[in-house]
């Protein structure tokens, strides 16, 4: 049977002295760590003989092994802390293979399953490393089960890991052309990561803190994980200076981040360590573009899924299933350490809030099931876990000095992501039968018992990102109690009496433009405050309740409450202009509702000050379709009288209308179907708005 080589023992000396790894054996002279010191890499004359022995016989190897996308081979790339980095090259057969050859890829495939065996009997042949989740009942081991019914087979194993190839020539030109290897200087760098941990972190913990932040203080970066590096600048530059993206050659955060994210999305295709790939798949879900029609979160966010399925992250790993019962025996799983365990709560709660916020955002079906579910819940010292060996300055520098707190904001977050999916199943799911009274008494007991903070009964004391961290807990509850009460604003639960009915929806209806305003209210807080810059990518969503609650109410009859509650809509139109100087999704949001406001409502448009320069492009296109219609005999609607206060958004005071367009500004397709514009408007339509979108994107 043929072995296989776990190391290698070829690095340069400086290297060896940190006692870190080398690339020697895959990048070649110099080596990463010495390219980036700007030092000499010195190899002695035996280890030198050797590494040119393991590149000819890599060089074989890749010459009988031609790639093929159908399969994947692991690749080390960068040295890393923790794991490597691989690369999926293809592993094809051709059909010249020798019978020797063909032999001991057998004789491999079959070990392989030996393994795994062995690892589920608790008769590892090697020091575990590798997650592996072998499946339920009906999974790859159940056969082990059948040998020993009395004894409950882990289903979590840690499996040897075995050496990985290296990169090809051609990958490796690829990836330095694409500057995969060329992190930017020392201050952007610490600046990037202060910012990730300080704004990113507290509401996404998926990165183990104590190894970044080791690689950071010791000044070798380059030794971590290249991926998450790349994945972790992604999503920090909103929070950064401007300077810091002008000083790395960037006009714009926007553009600065548009680079990180082809870093990142190149070497997510050349790494197979599943964990490093749902970490990364996590941060790449904020990404936003117009070239895939604005489907990145979503893709992202089922990759993320499909790793955490993959890991068996969803299962607790102490729990085994016993075949005779439905029920499953608890048994500290001793393969699995503590810090894994603190890890993957991070990361299966983490991608449990995507999935839910993600879904309202988007109008699609929830991935996840709870009922197939039973991984502990998140607590804050799985957060707090991984910063018991970080130095005080290292925290002092990168840290929030409250994250303690902040800890205990992520649970409340993550238990409010578990009611806005009942929610969701309850009153929005395709085949959704109608609720009965008890059903929704109960789901709104459990709404306002969940808890949510307040600045002024316990933020004496809190940084700036803790108080924005309180706020956007805020906006989340409000987004959950609209969405909750609106529906029913228009229809009524089973065991409702007739009698009752216009009254109880009447509350309802209050109850949900009561949440629109505290929305209003909270944003006004944010912007007192200054907070607004911090807003995450996950924040515009957050606002589309409220606006579509302000502009159904906008139907009323008297006109007063009909201006009174578009200068509501105003304001969130205003703070998604904020918002859109970063994200692209408020763009896209503010183009949407400002295309419907004016189109059923012209004449306060002007009133409003909403005279933007998409407002001017959307009364253009309104007069030419005026004109088109007053030619075909039917008469033009009254033009919106313009107020002479009124400052446009984005247009400076004084300013004339030519002068004030710029390439920075909103240019979108503003043809909108009636479709769309019905489903604004539509109480009993939440995600028709969502589906539809992709029209203003059609012509494009």
């Amino acid at each position: 049977m043929s072995t296989r080589r776990y190391r290698s023992a070829v690095a340069c000396e400086s290297c060896r002295r940190r006692k870190v790894r080398c690339s020697l054996t895959v990048t070649g002279f110099p080596c990463i760590g010495c390219a980036q010191d700007r030092a000499e890499c010195v190899v002695d004359e035996r280890r030198s003989l050797a590494l040119s022995r393991v590149q000819e016989r890599r060089a074989r190897q890749s010459q009988s092994q031609p790639h093929s996308p159908g399969h994947n081979r692991s690749n080390e790339v960068v040295p890393s802390s923790s794991q490597p980095f691989n690369n999926p090259v293809g592993k094809g057969i051709e059909a010249s293979e020798s019978p020797s050859h063909a032999s001991d890829r057998i004789q491999d495939e079959e070990r392989n399953g030996l393994e795994i065996a062995a690892a589920a009997l608790g008769q590892p042949e090697g020091v575990g490393q590798v997650p592996f989740y072998t499946g339920d009942q009906t999974g790859i081991t159940s056969t082990l089960d059948l040998c020993s019914p009395e004894q409950h087979l882990p289903r979590h194993l840690l499996l040897p890991m075995h050496m990985p190839a290296s990169l090809s020539n051609e990958d490796k030109q690829y990836l330095a052309n694409k500057g995969v290897f060329t992190l930017p200087g020392k201050e952007a760098c610490d600046s990037l990561i202060r910012a990730y941990f300080r704004h990113v972190h507290p509401i996404m913990p998926i990165i183990e803190a104590d190894q970044l932040l080791g690689a950071v203080a010791a000044g070798r970066l380059g030794d971590y994980n290249v991926l998450l590096v790349w994945s972790v600048f992604f999503v920090a530059v909103n929070f950064i200076p401007i300077s810091i993206c002008q000083s790395e050659g960037y006009e714009s955060r926007k553009a600065m981040k548009a680079a990180m994210y082809s870093c990142a999305k190149s070497m997510y295709n050349h790494t197979t360590d599943r964990t490093t790939l749902l970490q990364s798949s996590l941060l790449l879900g904020f990404w936003h573009s117009e070239t895939d029609q604005h489907a990145a979160p979503w893709y992202w966010t089922g990759i993320s899924v499909n790793m955490c399925q993959i890991l068996g992250l969803h299962r607790n790993p102490d729990n085994s299933p016993n075949n005779n019962t439905t029920t499953a025996a608890t048994r500290r799983n001793s393969s699995i350490t503590d810090r894994q365990r603190h890890l993957w709560r991070r990361l299966w709660w983490a991608c449990f809030f995507r999935d839910r916020w993600m879904s309202l955002t988007l109008g699609r079906p929830m991935r996840i099931d709870l009922n197939d579910c039973d991984m502990p819940m998140a607590r804050a010292e799985d957060l707090l876990s991984d910063l018991e060996g970080v130095g005080r300055e290292t925290k002092e520098a990168f840290l929030p000095g409250d994250l303690e707190k902040m800890a205990e904001f992520w649970v409340m977050l993550v238990e409010m992501s578990k009611v806005l999916g009942k929610v969701l199943k309850l009153n929005y799911q395709a085949l959704r039968g109608r609720p009965g009274l008890g059903e929704v008494e109960a789901l709104e007991a459990q709404i306002l018992s969940c808890q949510c903070p307040g600045v002024d009964g316990g933020g004496g004391g809190l940084s700036r990102e803790a108080v924005f961290y309180v706020y956007h807990l805020q906006l989340h509850y409000q987004a959950i109690l609209i969405m909750f009460y609106r529906l029913y604003g228009t229809e009524s639960p089973e065991g409702l009496h007739p009698a009752q009915q216009q009254k109880w929806q009447h509350r309802m209806r209050r109850e949900a433009d009561i949440a629109a305003s505290r929305t209003n209210d909270i944003l006004d807080m944010l912007a007192q405050e200054n907070l607004l810059e911090f807003a995450l990518p996950m924040t515009p969503p957050l606002l589309i309740p409220a606006m579509q609650m302000h502009l159904l109410n906008c139907n009323s009859a008297n006109s007063l409450s009909r201006r009174l509650r578009l200068n509501k809509l105003n304001i969130c139109m205003m703070v998604m202009e904020e918002f859109q100087k970063v994200y692209t999704v408020a763009s896209i949001y503010r183009g949407i509702f400002a295309k419907a406001i004016q189109q059923f409502y012209p004449r306060d448009a002007g009133v409003l000050g909403m005279y933007s320069p998409i407002w001017f492009a959307l009364d253009a296109n309104a007069n030419t379709n005026a004109d088109a219609n007053a030619g075909e005999g039917v008469p033009a609607p009254v033009p919106a009288p313009v107020a002479v206060t009124s400052v446009p958004f984005s247009v400076d005071a004084g300013a004339g209308v030519e002068n004030s367009l710029s390439e920075g500004d909103v240019n979108m397709n503003t043809e909108m179907t009636s479709d769309l514009i019905d489903a604004l408007v539509d109480e009993a339509s939440t995600f028709n708005f969502w589906e539809t979108w992709g029209q203003l994107w059609v012509d494009q």
